[in-house]
Parts: C-alpha cells; sequence; structure tokens
C-alpha cells in the first residue's frame, strides 16, 4: 500500500511548490499538475482532505466502484480511506483543496469532536452539492485559513482551527439541507429501505444472519454513516434503530400468533444467543419475551 505521508509530499506529487505550513495547506487546483507517480493507482494518505470542486473531470474509485467528479461539489476523505485515482482520465479542473494532518488536531478539542462530522466516511457520490452562496461560505473560510497559516506564531494553530470547525459545522448544516431538498430522490431511498427490511424478514430463513447497518447500507449503494444520517433527518432515528424496530415488530408478530420457543424465535431472527434477543426485546418493550406472550392469553 502506497502511503502519502506529509503535506510537503503532497505538495510535490500535484507539482506544488513547498507548502507555508507543515501540517495544513489549501490548494488551487488550477494549479496542481499530478505527477505520473505509480502511488495514485493505490494510496492512502495521513490527512483529512476537504475538496471543493468545480468542474473537475475525471474518475476516481473508492471502494469497489467508480464515480464521475461533479460540479460545484464538497467532498470530504479522513485520513487512512484506500483511494485509486486514474490519471489517464483526471484533469484538476478549478476549485480548492484543504488538507490537514491529523497531528494538527493535537492537543486541540477538534481531535476528539471531529469523528462526530460523519460525512468523512460518506462515499463520494454522497458529496455536498453546493448553491451559490453555501460556495462563497465556504470559499470565505479557506481564503481565512490561507490567509493565516502566512506567517506562522503561536496563535496560528488555534485560529486555523477554529475556521476549519467553523466550515464543518457550516458543511453538516448544508448537508441537512440537502436531505431535506432532495425530497424526490430521498423518498425512493427511505422507500427501499423498507422494502429491504421487510423482504429480509419475511424471507428470513435459519441459516441468515442479523441483519446488520453494513449489510443494509451495501444493499442500497450507499455508505452506513449517509445512511443513517439521511434517516436521522427524515424519521428521527438512524439506521440502527430503525432495525431493532423491525427485529422487535418482528418478534412480537412471532410471540402472539406462533408456538415458537424463544430460543427458535431468536435463531430465526439472527441470534445466536437467546438471552441476547430477550435483552433487546426488554430494553424496547419493558416486558421481556415471555411476559409478552402471556399478556395475549
Amino acid at each position: 500500500m502506497n502511503a502519502i505521508e506529509t503535506i510537503s509530499q503532497f505538495h510535490r506529487l500535484l507539482s506544488l511548490p513547498e507548502p507555508k505550513h507543515p501540517l495544513v495547506s489549501v490548494i488551487d487546483l488550477e494549479e496542481s499538475i499530478f505527477l505520473e507517480d505509480e502511488i495514485w493507482e493505490h494510496f492512502v494518505n495521513k490527512f483529512y482532505c476537504v475538496a471543493l470542486k468545480r468542474n473537475a473531470k475525471g474518475k476516481i474509485r473508492y471502494g469497489q466502484q467508480h464515480y464521475d467528479y461533479d460540479k460545484g461539489v464538497l467532498s470530504f476523505t479522513a485520513p487512512n480511506q484506500v483511494q485509486h485515482l486514474d490519471l489517464k482520465n483526471t484533469e484538476c479542473g478549478s476549485g480548492v483543496l484543504l488538507i490537514f494532518h491529523q497531528d494538527f488536531l493535537l492537543g486541540h478539542p477538534l481531535a476528539g469532536k471531529i469523528n462526530s462530522y460523519t460525512f468523512f466516511s460518506y462515499a463520494v457520490h454522497e458529496a455536498l452539492h453546493l448553491s451559490a452562496e453555501e460556495e462563497d461560505y465556504l470559499i470565505s473560510i479557506l481564503e481565512k485559513i490561507e490567509k493565516e497559516y502566512q506567517h506562522i506564531d503561536k496563535h496560528t494553530q488555534e485560529i486555523i482551527l477554529s475556521q476549519i470547525e467553523l466550515l464543518l459545522t457550516y458543511s453538516n448544516r448544508f448537508y441537512e439541507r440537502q436531505f431535506i431538498t432532495r425530497k424526490s430522490h430521498n423518498h425512493q431511498l427511505l422507500e427501499k429501505f423498507e422494502s429491504i427490511l421487510e423482504q429480509y424478514y419475511n424471507e428470513n430463513t435459519a441459516e441468515q444472519k442479523r441483519l446488520t447497518v453494513q449489510h443494509v447500507a451495501q444493499l442500497m449503494n450507499l455508505s452506513p454513516n449517509y445512511l443513517s444520517d439521511l434517516l436521522r433527518i427524515h424519521t428521527g432515528q438512524n439506521t440502527q434503530q430503525h432495525l431493532h424496530d423491525k427485529l422487535i415488530e418482528k418478534a412480537k408478530e412471532q410471540l402472539s400468533t406462533t408456538n415458537l420457543s424463544v430460543s427458535e424465535i431468536a435463531y430465526a431472527l439472527g441470534f445466536e444467543h437467546a438471552q441476547s434477543f430477550s435483552t433487546l426485546f426488554k430494553k424496547k418493550t419493558n416486558l421481556s419475551p415471555v411476559q409478552f406472550r402471556h399478556s395475549f392469553n
């Protein structure tokens, strides 16, 4: 696995001069030229990337799928995520790339908070589509970051990280706007989600495993975090909560309409141990499976 360890190394691979700051940089994509290096075929880097792209062309493989870059989109990647770049079909286009090394966060509250920004693990095709006004907000923040590291002193890290946190907070707001405004598309996704759950439990056999967030997301061609955030915005519950609700619904049907034992029901619903099923059922209903069944007698 090829690794891009430093901001300086990344600059060299884009034919750029040495960065002004060793741990953070704002890059103008129009000034970047990718070196023909085999590192792009299969690489990870050690820093966070926030890319605001305009008119970028090309394909990137993220996971097992290829995606086209789009116009006016904001995408995020976290350190140590495997990426593949096809240089033969790639042009940088225009836009701005913010990169900051994970070490830049050390000693700052953002180090513990950054994992709460779930869009760092969204897939490329789940990028944020910006309005002109939203783009202007973010560009102004990126310009402040670039201006700040031109002269490094004891205040530089705090000021830049406060701007990065502001950018991430705005991105959260804009993603929530996107979840709401793309109603038709998201309505189809919600219907597909319900269909997958219903089909799974209707066709479930003893050989099947318990349905997981990762499996449902894969079936929907979405990243787990994107699916959970989409559901949370539209329904108030994340994917795991929906899976638990559907599981308890099916368990209630079995307990009230069949003579199957609690262990048999637990196994049919994908639990390896009946006790785990009973614990979840009581947590959700305030009754044990046996108590729930007796309430119908």
